[in-house]
């Protein structure tokens, strides 16, 4: 039996021949089979797979099966395209991996002026060996109890919250708090409300748990309520938003935008999902919506921004329900984050000479943020906000041409496309400021020439 129909339009792999290579013609045992054929060599790639009715029908299956098979492997980067315009196996599949992200963080390697993340700089850092030296020793040390957080570290934060969460875990950061939540509380196929941009990896995240992301139009004051309400009439079960320093444009939610959102969304079952990326160096208070719907609101807020990234330390606090899913999920994995850690941050955050350099450093973003946009501006670009945050964006006639401009002078970046969930968005690229720019002028001029590129 051939296993491949050459035609006009190209080569099809045959739905007699693949069936009879398959023994459990469930949607998991078909996808299993196809991704093996692939590696075995024995399905090229760019060829085109059986109908799911052609193959439904050879395995006297319901073509909702072969159909659930097919998304199995479009998730894995397995396979590409659709019923009408045919599914072929991908040229080079891809290793399954956080795409958006990898993108942005492909050039950490190399001679190249890296200004793609927005990440802190290591001399506004606390030390943490020191941080670890002074940190109070743990009863539990080496303990293979599983806390949801340490008792020095929960007394640390708590007056920080805003609100008091019936639950708190101490998580490997802030992505990994939100993918845990995704993933023990949003099933594959429902709908989630996201504050639009929104980060890569948040969206890679979404798209790996096989949500479907419904966006919420911002503006500067946060979540716009007439976009939420629209995104409400699909019955999302989640809704993720940054309540402090927006990745995208710096800027903190208002309280009076607060309360209008929280009217939204009160009388709800919707779970509020609250990404607080920037954490202690945010310059505006937190005015999330956990003091006004706590039932309904987990607050994931990261550390490593502001007291080391190797902390890898993030606090999720919210109600019992959705924080135990989590807690229990992560006993498939880490189980717990290093109690040694979690108690020198405890110490960090209550020494007063670690406060005072974390209030340094929040100047220091500031000056260093005001500094580069004067200095575009000078140049005749406006960056469309600097409020807050370690990074700027700078609109751009062409996203494309201007990275290419930028990486031609050995300066990488990246553009705010990988964060946009609809089309119509400004395009702009990132200039990260977090760390002191040797030649601000140069890099300036730089940015005012890709700006104009077409």
């Amino acid at each position: 039996m051939e296993s491949v129909e050459v035609t006009a339009e190209g080569t099809h792999l045959s739905a007699a021949w693949l069936s009879a290579q398959i023994s459990e013609a469930s949607a998991t045992g078909i996808a299993s089979t196809v991704t093996q054929l692939i590696r075995a060599g024995e399905v090229a790639a760019g060829v085109q797979l059986p109908t799911v009715r052609a193959l439904a029908a050879r395995l006297a299956v319901s073509p909702g099966t072969v159909s659930a098979a097919w998304n199995i492997l479009r998730k894995q980067r397995v396979i590409e395209g659709s019923g009408r315009q045919g599914i072929r196996v991908l040229e080079r599949p891809a290793l399954l991996a956080p795409q958006r992200f990898e993108n942005v963080s492909r050039y950490w390697q190399g001679d190249v002026l890296d200004l793609t993340l927005a990440a802190p700089d290591p001399l506004l850092l606390p030390d943490l060996a020191h941080a670890v030296a002074n940190a109070a020793p743990d009863p539990d040390q080496n303990s293979y109890r599983r806390p949801g957080i340490t008792p020095a570290l929960m007394k640390a934060v708590a007056p920080t919250w805003g609100w008091e969460p019936d639950s708190w875990l101490a998580v490997n950061g802030g992505y990994e708090g939100i993918l845990l939540l995704v993933s023990s509380s949003i099933l594959p196929g429902q709908h989630v409300a996201v504050a639009d941009p929104a980060t890569p990896r948040l969206l890679d995240i979404l798209e790996l748990a096989g949500v479907v992301v419904v966006p919420v139009a911002t503006d500067a004051d946060g979540p716009v309520p007439d976009s939420l309400k629209q995104a409400l009439t699909k019955q999302p079960v989640a809704f993720i938003y940054e309540p402090c320093a927006n990745s995208r444009s710096g800027t903190n939610m208002t309280p009076a935008r607060r309360d209008l959102i929280a009217d939204v969304l009160r009388d709800t079952r919707v779970l509020i999902i609250e990404d607080d990326g920037l954490g202690d160096l945010a310059l505006g208070p937190y005015a999330g919506l956990g003091a006004l719907l706590p039932s309904q609101t987990v607050l994931v807020r990261s550390y490593s921004k502001s007291h080391g990234p190797d902390l890898r330390l993030a606090v999720v606090g919210g109600p019992a329900e959705p924080m135990e899913r989590a807690r229990l999920y992560r006993q498939f994995g880490a189980g717990w984050t290093s109690r040694t850690l979690q108690n020198a941050l405890a110490w960090m955050l209550t020494d007063d000479a670690v406060k005072a350099q974390v209030q340094h450093a929040r100047t220091e973003y500031a000056k260093r943020r005001t500094q580069m946009a004067k200095l575009l501006a000078d140049r005749g670009v406006m960056v469309e906000s600097h409020d807050d945050g370690l990074g700027l964006w700078v609109p751009v006639l062409n996203e494309q041409q201007a990275l290419l401009v930028l990486a031609s002078h050995g300066v990488a970046a990246g553009g705010a496309s990988g964060g946009a969930i609809r089309g119509g968005h400004r395009q702009s690229i990132r200039l990260a400021i977090g760390r002191q720019l040797e030649r601000p002028d140069e890099v300036a001029d730089l940015y005012a020439m890709a700006s104009r590129a077409l």
